[in-house]
């Protein structure tokens, strides 16, 4: 084990658990996680492969955790995630013909506004009502849309989906925060499956760094999923909103940065 390995590992591990227990709250852990990777000195394709390796590790501790806590409800979760396959593909193929400045602008104008909006609205995933709310067919309906849209989206752009579908299963259908975050992480965990297949066929996986970082990852995903569980919206909204802040912080950078 040598010098290098071990600063690399000093490095990435402490961001990594952080990511993760961001992440298994409010999502947005991969816009702490990548950029880490990617500073260690990792190669571009491998930095991505490590980050999907880690991140799809913590996801799938974070999906048990809500799912033994009784905060994801399986038939929409299962309908979202996937029709968030299908759109992902759609996505992918988008980015061929569309320009990425277009999405930036616009998130630009929304995600400020989604700020303001879950600061001054307290009472926001406060309550679950979903099941007194709507029918079979409008649960059915609203959680394809969700899953097809946010699909899209993270095949075309990705960083902050798991944020966006926390806000859209609270907003859409009347699930609490806490019931929105477990749904959102089914979702996640099948979308990073996906990617994660790829990766790992492509050779792209570094496990001597991907393997520990998932320690980690796992680590940070148990805690703030367990602390989600506890403390419910109160302690949710804060972490959204620091992830829209972090989105925010990216969307500008890449913006000057071209």
């Amino acid at each position: 084990m040598n010098l290098e390995y071990i600063q690399i590992l000093l490095l990435i591990c402490p961001l990594i658990f952080l990511a993760g227990f961001v992440d298994s709250i409010a999502g947005g852990g991969g816009l702490i996680s990548l950029p880490a990777y990617i500073f260690a000195g990792l190669p571009i394709h491998v930095a991505y492969g490590a980050n999907k390796f880690s991140g799809t590790c913590g996801t799938l501790v974070a999906t048990i955790k809500y799912y033994k806590s009784g905060f994801i409800t399986p038939k929409p979760a299962l309908i979202s995630a996937a029709a968030a396959l299908v759109g992902s593909s759609v996505g992918a193929n988008m980015v061929l013909i569309a320009s990425e400045n277009v999405l930036n602008i616009c998130l630009m104008v929304i995600l400020p506004l989604v700020g303001i909006f879950l600061l001054f609205n307290r009472n926001f995933g406060k309550e679950d009502s979903i099941k007194k709310d709507y029918s079979e067919k409008s649960l059915f309906i609203r959680a394809l849309t969700i899953g097809l849209v946010m699909g899209v989206y993270d095949g075309f752009f990705g960083p902050g989906t798991g944020t966006f579908l926390v806000i859209a299963f609270t907003a859409f259908m009347g699930m609490s925060l806490t019931n929105a975050t477990g749904n959102a992480k089914v979702v996640n965990l099948a979308s990073s499956s996906a990617a994660l297949v790829t990766y790992i066929i492509g050779g792209k996986v570094m496990y001597s760094v991907a393997i520990p970082a998932a320690i980690c990852n796992v680590l940070g995903s148990y805690i703030g999923s367990a602390l989600a569980v506890k403390k419910g919206s109160k302690f949710i909204r804060p972490l959204i909103i620091f992830s829209i802040g972090l989105l925010m912080f990216k969307i500008v950078i890449d913006i000057f940065a071209k």
